[in-house]
């Protein structure tokens, strides 16, 4: 639930312009597998710098997106489905078959994933932090109420004299940044790595901004719903499985 809600925060940003980032599960699938082969290339590297690494890789493939929006005006739907399939590519040629495990991993960011604080798991608290730096920022900031701005009438937006082109390529490198971030966390809950990690994840994503109140056609929503949101639709999921509902079902 902490790496969708991360996702859910990311792409709340993006929603808002209305625009939509189908990349952020490839981009999380490739920073994940980077990170694991970052360390096993130098294993006595601190996690932090590891962690800052996946979050300015995924920085940097948000910037691709953004630019290629922002520059070419091309619709984000059609940009972002495809790095959805440009990045997962790389992340496959990449990996060439390869799985990473849990050995090969350092033991300080692999407690990360199972670490508590007074009981609440580490990464939920990260998940928090994020959604509420997230919405301060979107509710607090000028650059932050532009973006909701440009998502009710980008036009009129325009015409008041707010660079829309600028505004929407910082809303999908933050999109990214957090793929990244997410990556980071998926690394240290799971250990065990392939070009697989984070597949499928786009719609889920999606899905729990909305659930959580974010309008898909741009304007309103906050990070905190959006994080809400993706809590809910992973103990729908749990729940079902749990239950043991027949996965046709389960997927209806």
């Amino acid at each position: 639930a902490s790496i969708v809600a991360v996702l859910a925060v990311g792409q709340t940003a993006v929603i808002v312009t209305r625009n939509v980032d189908l990349s952020v599960g490839s981009i999380l699938g490739l920073t994940a597998f980077g990170i694991g082969k970052l360390f096993i290339a130098a294993p006595e590297l601190p996690v932090v710098i590891g962690i800052l690494v996946a979050v300015l890789g995924g920085a940097l493939l948000g910037a691709l997106n953004g630019g290629l929006i922002a520059a070419a005006r091309v619709p984000a739907l059609v940009v972002t489905l495809g790095t959805l399939y440009i990045f997962r590519g790389v992340d496959f040629a990449w990996a060439s078959g390869q799985q990473i495990n849990a050995a090969d991993m350092p033991d300080t960011l692999l407690t990360l994933g199972t670490q508590t604080v007074l009981g609440v798991p580490v990464l939920a608290i990260a998940a928090v932090v994020v959604a509420g730096l997230a919405s301060w920022y979107l509710a607090s900031y000028r650059s932050g109420r532009e973006l909701y701005a440009i998502g009710s009438d980008p036009d009129a937006a325009r015409l008041y004299g707010i660079d829309v082109g600028r505004r929407v390529l910082g809303a999908f490198v933050f999109s990214g940044a957090t793929a990244g971030l997410a990556g980071a966390m998926y690394a240290a809950r799971f250990g065990t790595l392939d070009a697989t990690a984070g597949r499928g994840s786009e719609l889920e994503v999606v899905a729990a901004a909305v659930v959580g109140g974010v309008a898909i056609f741009g304007g309103s929503g906050t990070a905190f719903g959006a994080a809400i949101g993706a809590l809910l639709l992973t103990t729908i999921s749990t729940s079902l499985a749990v239950l043991r509902i027949n996965p046709f079902w389960q997927q209806a």
